[in-house]
């Protein structure tokens, strides 16, 4: 029998498996000097391993089905049974470890602040862990770790007290933290569009920030005006309070304001 070729659109193969997927990246990496790239990139992984460990999820951490280094951090699988674990408590366990940490670093030592997000969908197994986990759940995945809401929001946000700031994709929010299986309730998450300049990508998704400071402070808990009763969407309690969030010290000028519903406008660098 002749074998149709293993070409998209022309010939059916097997799905591959769904795995949830974790990214690290650390926050303001490219502009500590030279020397300290190294410690810092060996660094994050202890870190990670800490919060892992803590939460009791080792195993997960020493047996991934795939790990992608970055140089300024990682992605991860998980399987898809942890990922309400990864929402709560691990992000708040990442919190707590950068928080030791920070506040124990010696002179001279980088301080350690986190992007984390967090998606889930079907990923090619490679010959190996470090050359497996690919396909287009991946992709979003990092795009959602380099998107201008999660950078925007960590920038915002006081250097000494909030250290980490996960973004979640719209399918994870949606079978994970909406039908109960994480112990976080859905309003502590704020709805974004998460796009990243220069790309074709664009996707609704969710952040949390465990530690909240600053002009985050407020972006926390958005309140939706009172409307009256009978007018479209009065009592729907999220969505429609707008949250101011400056970044002067952000050197990539990201700038916004966080809008209930799906709005985002992006400014320059404010002095």
């Amino acid at each position: 029998m002749t074998r149709k070729r293993d070409v998209p659109y022309e010939s059916s193969k097997d799905l591959p498996p769904y795995r949830g997927i974790v990214a690290f990246d650390a926050r303001g990496f490219t502009e500590l000097p030279g020397r300290l790239h190294q410690p810092v990139s060996g660094l994050i992984p202890q870190l990670v391993e800490e919060a892992f460990t803590a939460v009791g999820l080792a195993e997960v951490w020493q047996d991934p089905p795939f790990f992608g280094p970055t140089g300024d951090g990682f992605a991860l699988g998980v399987p898809t049974r942890v990922l309400p674990y990864l929402v709560h408590p691990f992000v708040d366990e990442v919190q707590r470890v950068l928080t030791r940490h920070n506040r124990k670093r010696r002179a001279g030592e980088a301080l350690v602040q986190l992007r984390v997000s967090i998606h889930v969908g079907p990923v090619e197994d490679g010959p190996n862990r470090y050359v497996g986990g690919n396909g287009v759940a991946r992709n979003d995945t990092h795009r959602l770790l380099d998107s201008v809401p999660v950078k925007a929001v960590l920038a915002a946000a006081s250097a000494d007290v909030t250290f980490v700031a996960a973004i979640l994709s719209d399918r994870l929010y949606n079978d994970v933290v909406l039908q109960g299986y994480a112990g976080l309730h859905p309003d502590r998450l704020i709805e974004v569009p998460a796009s990243v300049a220069g790309k074709t990508f664009a996707q609704r998704a969710w952040l949390y920030v465990p530690e909240p400071s600053g002009n985050l402070a407020l972006a926390g808990a958005p309140q939706p005006p009172e409307k009256p009763a009978g007018t479209p969407g009065a009592g729907a309690g999220r969505g429609s309070s707008s949250t101011v969030i400056n970044a002067p010290g952000n050197r990539g000028g990201v700038a916004g304001t966080v809008h209930g519903g799906m709005t985002w406008e992006t400014g320059e660098e404010r002095s």
